[in-house]
């Protein structure tokens, strides 16, 4: 029955695609509320923005709970039946951008949103406003309380581990791609677009030993 529900959602995707995309299909592995692992293949779900992993929140008491790890369950939960998925473009950390519907057609980044676990991401889309909206209005999951938009916290963590405020020669950027873990010395090819998102695991390293201990390599190219 999940393969005949897929196989609908398929049918769905392929006729709102603008123009014929790579379908991918199965039970993803779930990286955070918004990014999944599908067929080898990395994406973050479009439109959407979840809580952090280590983020937190304020219930309606003042409580703090942890809501980077709620979206995470939320969405597996959501994708325990699987999902089938288009990808249009990627983002600047190489990610590719998910369309994803769940069995029955229910569209994945809306339910995320509804559920009041994820937000609308309004920098790049105002595609699930209403959702939100009727979240906002339920006081469902993030919206019980005082929050932080997922955006603001990380630019918040990157302040935090910022260059000038590492020791001096703690210059090694240990980013996270969906090549791998892979650091980048300063004046390397890559160094300068490099952005180190201490929330999603990657870090500074003060030396290429330290660096290839904790997993990761050098680029292919310097």
């Amino acid at each position: 029955m999940r393969r005949v529900l897929l196989g609908l959602a398929t049918m769905l995707l392929v006729c709102l695609a603008a123009e014929p995309l790579d379908l991918i299909e199965g039970i993803p592995r779930i990286i955070d509320g918004d990014t999944i692992e599908l067929a080898g293949m990395r994406g973050r779900l479009g439109a959407i923005d979840a809580p952090e992993n280590r983020q937190t929140c304020a219930s309606e008491r003042g409580r703090s709970w942890a809501c980077g790890r709620s979206a995470a369950e939320q969405l597996a939960r959501l994708t325990a039946g699987g999902v089938a998925c288009v990808a249009g473009g990627t983002d600047r950390y190489g990610r590719a951008l998910l369309d994803c519907i769940l069995p029955g057609g229910r569209d994945l980044s809306g339910a995320m949103v509804a559920s009041g676990l994820a937000l609308a991401y309004r920098a790049y889309s105002t595609r699930y406003l209403t959702e939100e909206g009727e979240a906002r209005r339920q006081q469902a999951g993030v919206w019980q309380g005082a929050f932080e938009d997922p955006w603001s916290y990380r630019k918040r963590r990157r302040k935090a581990t910022a260059p000038d405020v590492l020791p001096a020669r703690c210059r090694i950027k240990g980013n996270i791609s969906p090549n791998g873990r892979i650091y980048h010395l300063p004046g390397s090819h890559d160094y300068a677009r490099t952005r180190i998102e201490a929330s999603s695991g990657e870090r500074w390293f003060c030396d290429e030993a330290e660096a290839q201990a904790a997993g990761w390599r050098a680029p292919r190219r310097g």
